[in-house]
C-alpha cells in the first residue's frame, strides 16, 4: 500500500511537472488583427456590455484571459491589475479580464478582487477564448493565462503566456509604456 501511494504521488508530481514544462504560446502574434468582440462584463458589480471596438477608440487595450475567478493565481493577478489600473489609464489604456465565469460570479469578483478598478467579462460560450486561442489545452473548459496588448488600430502589439500570474502586469505595462512613448 505504501509503495502504491508513493508511486501515485510520484506520478502526480511528474504529471504536474510535465504540464508546467509544456511550451506556452499565444496564437495571435505581434501584428495580427485582434478579433473584435462584445461581451457582458462587470465593473464594480455593475453589468454592462464591453465592446473592444469602442474601447480601442480611447487607446490601447490590455486584454487578459484567466482560468477562474476566486482561484489563487487569478486573485493574485486581479489584485496586481487593480493596483496598476491607474497607471494604465494615465497612458490611455483600458484593462479587461476575460474568463469562462458567469456574470453573477464576475459581479462579486469585480468588486472584491478587481477592487472596482477594471472590468471583467463573461465568456461562458468560449467564443472570445477560442478567437484568441486562449483555451487551456489540458483543461479546455477554462482559459489559459494569456495577456495581450492591442493598439488602437486593432493590431496585437504584445502577447504573453504563462500560468504564473506574476509577470503579466509588469510585461503588459512595459508594452503599453513603449506604445505610449512612441505615439505621444
Amino acid at each position: 500500500m505504501k509503495r502504491w501511494l508513493g508511486m501515485t504521488a510520484a506520478a502526480a508530481i511528474v504529471g504536474v511537472t510535465a504540464w508546467c514544462m509544456i511550451p506556452a504560446h499565444a496564437a495571435l502574434q505581434n501584428g495580427a488583427s485582434a478579433p473584435d468582440f462584445k461581451a457582458q462584463a462587470s465593473l464594480g458589480g455593475k453589468v454592462f456590455t464591453f465592446s473592444l471596438a469602442d474601447a480601442l477608440k480611447q487607446g490601447p487595450v490590455v486584454l487578459y484571459f484567466y482560468p477562474a475567478a476566486f482561484t489563487t493565481g487569478c486573485t493574485i493577478e486581479a489584485h496586481d491589475f487593480a493596483e496598476a489600473t491607474d497607471k494604465f489609464k494615465e497612458m490611455g489604456a483600458t484593462v479587461i479580464g476575460v474568463s469562462h465565469d458567469n456574470i453573477d460570479t464576475l459581479n462579486k469578483f469585480s468588486v472584491s478582487e478587481c477592487r472596482s478598478k477594471f472590468a471583467v467579462a463573461a465568456d461562458t460560450d468560449q467564443k472570445i477564448m477560442k478567437a484568441y486561442d486562449a483555451v487551456l489545452a489540458l483543461k479546455p473548459d477554462i482559459a489559459n493565462r494569456i495577456s495581450y496588448v492591442i493598439a488602437p488600430d486593432g493590431k496585437v502589439i504584445y502577447s504573453y503566456v504563462s500560468m504564473d500570474p506574476d509577470k503579466h502586469v509588469q510585461n503588459t505595462m512595459a508594452a503599453v509604456r513603449k506604445w505610449h512613448e512612441t505615439h505621444h
